[in-house]
């Protein structure tokens, strides 16, 4: 195992200068959000929020392509202490959780303090002063005691590198920046990608344009999505009755378990849960897809789980109009009004729409420069020695860092049980500095590094070893060939450890 250990904390006798903000917290989606309520809750309110966007939200403000919605029911993808019994669906669609996003900024006096606009380009700790100094673009350095990241782990857009890309003249539209201006009607489009966003674009794009071309790398696992209207009645109930929404809160978080950590995460001990959520979505897409050809096509030849699988009840179906054509031979390169396959094969198009998702590991973790002590290059240091974070949150030689989109931070399928587990962390860790009279934290390598040997074990038992991966070219696996975003442990241990964690994991000052 490759670790980069570096020297010995080395004390400073130095009074810290007292820096503009207590804390910065980058990022206004639903991550920097529950960040600044946690700050608040321990009565730290001196912190600004940092927003590269011109409004908060994080990916549900970027987002606006047609057919957006949470893929994860409503219930659960929200703030287990800020419900909202209002969801139109059982999925609700992207638009409400914009809404979603204004109403906790209104609700906890968080908007005053975030400012738009505005683009961080670094941060650099600095040893003398005890404070972070973030670098923003056009403006004057900021200063805070802690550095909070909630830059998400899909805001960075990844353009394909396809030869002759650059040289369309036609209209290119990535899904991460729709342009709601223009019309698609009667268009001969394609798409590139096949994940989960084209899963809900696709079907919507094929009702407008003339004709519809689809170019797919690698199939994704499709199962049916049981949504429908929620009735008035329902939502007066749960707004009456909070505890029937926490109950089914409750059952639609078990059934998440069931998917990602027992079929996935714990392939070794129940491989027959995992295979059979492959026979399920198998069954799906021989009730929806007529031609056998593009059934073999859509059909995956990796395990269920190694990429996100997905719910819909559209998507197939999609692949019976005469207008979809299903395009799996690869792209040689795109010309000024055509795509060209390998196979010699010649489309011409005039709108092409790119759902090739987001850049994880080079350019996402972390999404912009930050210098640690010893002049530590977060960025580099993962990327040359291992993507690593104590818990999910915290990383040797980076003094007052909270990373909220870390590797290993991702627990369950649903982003907000790693929200609220990060924000207990937070509690911990605050609430002992306060008990000490401390101002400075920094977890030691120890406790890294025996969080990321426990971590790699229990990987050791998942689909992501243990199955077939090979052809999934899923985001999960970092250029080290390993699984790291995800905590491979239930809901519930994640939670209890960010409670229980020893304290003694860090160092204070």
């Amino acid at each position: 195992m490759v670790r980069d250990k570096g020297k010995p904390r080395e004390a400073n006798a130095m009074t810290p200068v007292t820096p503009r903000y207590d804390a910065v917290i980058v990022g206004a989606g639903f991550g920097g959000m529950g960040a600044a309520i946690q700050l608040d809750r321990m009565g730290i309110g001196n912190y600004v929020i940092l927003e590269r966007e011109d409004d908060l939200g994080g990916t549900w403000h970027v987002n606006r392509y047609p057919g957006l919605a949470v893929d994860i029911a409503s219930v659960t993808y929200s703030y287990s202490f800020e419900p909202n019994p209002y969801w139109s669906r059982v999925f609700a669609p992207g638009a409400e959780l914009k809404r979603y996003a204004e109403h906790v900024a209104d609700s906890y006096g968080l908007r005053a303090r975030m400012r738009f606009d505005t683009v961080v380009e670094g941060a650099r700790w600095d040893e003398d002063a005890h404070l972070w100094i973030v670098r923003v673009r056009g403006g004057e350095p900021l200063t805070a005691r802690y550095l909070i990241t909630a830059t998400g782990f899909l805001s960075q857009p990844k353009m394909p590198d396809i030869p002759g890309i650059d040289t369309f003249a036609g209209k290119v539209i990535h899904s991460a920046a729709w342009d709601d201006d223009y019309d698609l009607t009667g268009k001969r489009a394609a798409v590139i990608g096949t994940g989960a966003t084209a899963v809900q674009l696709i079907p919507q794009v094929a009702k407008k344009v003339a004709e519809l071309t689809v170019y797919q790398r690698t199939p994704i696992w499709v199962t049916p999505k049981i949504d429908r209207r929620i009735p008035p009645s329902v939502q007066r109930l749960f707004a009456r009755v909070p505890l029937t929404q926490r109950l089914a809160r409750l059952a639609n978080t078990a059934l998440l378990e069931l998917i990602m950590v027992v079929g996935v995460l714990r392939y070794r001990q129940a491989r027959i849960t995992n295979r059979g959520a492959e026979r399920m979505a198998r069954a799906h897409l021989r009730r929806q897809v007529r031609d056998p050809e593009v059934r073999r096509k859509l059909t995956p030849d990796y395990s269920f789980g190694c990429k996100r699988p997905t719910f819909s009840n559209n998507y197939f179906p999609t692949f019976n109009r005469p207008n979809v054509h299903l395009e799996t031979a690869p792209i040689a390169r795109v010309e000024p009004d055509a795509i060209v396959t390998a196979d010699g094969r010649v489309t011409e198009i005039d709108t092409l729409l790119l759902a090739t998702g987001f850049n994880l590991w080079d350019a996402n973790f972390p999404a912009f420069e930050i210098i640690g002590r010893t002049g530590r290059d977060l960025g580099a240091w993962w990327r040359e020695t291992r993507f690593q974070a104590y818990a999910g949150v915290s990383m040797p030689r980076f003094p007052n860092l909270v990373s909220l989109n870390s590797p290993y931070s991702y627990s369950g399928l649903s982003y907000f049980t790693t929200i609220e587990a990060q924000m207990a962390h937070m509690a911990r860790l605050f609430g002992e500095m306060k008990r000490r009279g401390a101002t400075t934290f920094e977890v030691t390598e120890a406790a890294n590094d025996a969080f990321l040997d426990r971590m790699t074990t229990k990987l050791g038992d998942s689909v992501f070893y243990l199955g077939d991966c090979a052809s999934s070219r899923s985001y999960y696996f970092n250029q080290h060939g390993e699984a790291a975003l995800l905590r491979p442990t239930s809901t519930v241990d994640t939670r209890r450890e960010a409670g229980r964690f020893p304290l003694s994991a860090y160092e204070y000052a």
